[in-house]
């Protein structure tokens, strides 16, 4: 066997140099083709294999752009901030906040402080969800026979483990979590329904509205009734941009959006970044 010594095993792996495979990250990101941005300032390129997870630190004034390219994604989010991460997203202030319990396009995600987080500048889907949060270990395994990380139906939150160890967070640093690209709707006697994905090609825009430790993790959403482990690749894209800003419409959309935006400068000036 060629890799049976340390130097086959050697020659064997620079032999991958420039190999690509469909779901993988693209190092630099500059050279993913037909990039959505100015020449030069994507950041993160990288598409995520169903069952599987990403992260990465992103600077304010990011935009992350989310991707299902066959319509069986469904990524699941964390946000936290940078160098707080006790400051983190709440999902349950997101919606109370706002008075409204579905994401979408000039919506914000926001934490505990009453602070943005990241604002939805652009979405084609209208299939997301912050009440059910991602899937767990005991639950993939009644449904699936396993749900750890590196079996065929791992949940969401063992990858959110994961991902979180690899940014200095423990377990208990992981809240509810929102999910993009598969929706449920809220029927009149309280109960949920999936309403499913909005099929292939849908994305959703994110802005960074202060730096932010991103964690991602695409599995099945927990209320998809299909019986096997269903979940495609999903494409994930960053560029410098610039956050919202007095008289951007998304600021002033609403008064409580205009609320959060102010506690957010306020903030941030106080410490010197904004």
């Amino acid at each position: 066997m060629a890799t049976a010594t340390t130097d086959g095993a050697r020659a064997h792996a620079r032999a991958q140099e420039g190999a690509r495979a469909e779901a993988m990250p693209v190092v630099p990101a500059t050279d993913w083709p037909a990039p959505p941005c100015e020449a030069g300032h994507l950041v993160w390129a990288e598409t995520v294999a169903g069952g599987n997870y990403t992260h990465k630190v992103l600077a304010r004034g990011t935009e992350l752009r989310l991707t299902d390219p066959h319509g069986e994604a469904c990524a699941h989010l964390l946000l936290y901030v940078a160098d707080r991460p006790w400051e983190r997203l709440n999902a349950a202030d997101t919606v109370k906040v706002q008075w409204n319990a579905y994401l979408g396009e000039g919506r914000l995600l926001l934490s505990d402080q009453g602070r943005v987080l990241a604002s939805v500048v652009e979405d084609t889907s209208v299939r997301h969800d912050a009440l059910c949060g991602t899937s767990t270990l005991v639950r993939n395994t009644e449904r699936y026979g396993d749900g750890t990380p590196q079996s065929a139906s791992p949940a969401g939150r063992e990858l959110f483990k994961l991902a979180a160890l690899k940014n200095g967070l423990e377990p208990r640093d992981l809240p509810p979590s929102v999910s993009f690209f598969q929706g449920v709707e809220v029927r009149e006697d309280g109960s949920l329904e999936f309403t499913g994905s909005a099929g292939p090609g849908a994305t959703v825009t994110l802005r960074a509205e202060q730096d932010l430790t991103v964690l991602v993790a695409n599995v099945p959403h927990p209320a998809d009734p299909r019986p096997d482990y269903v979940s495609g690749p999903l494409e994930v894209l960053a560029w410098r941009a610039r956050p919202t800003a007095p008289g951007d419409a998304l600021w002033d959309a609403t008064p409580e959006g205009r609320r959060a935006f102010l506690n957010t400068t306020g903030f941030l000036t106080a410490r010197g970044l904004a």
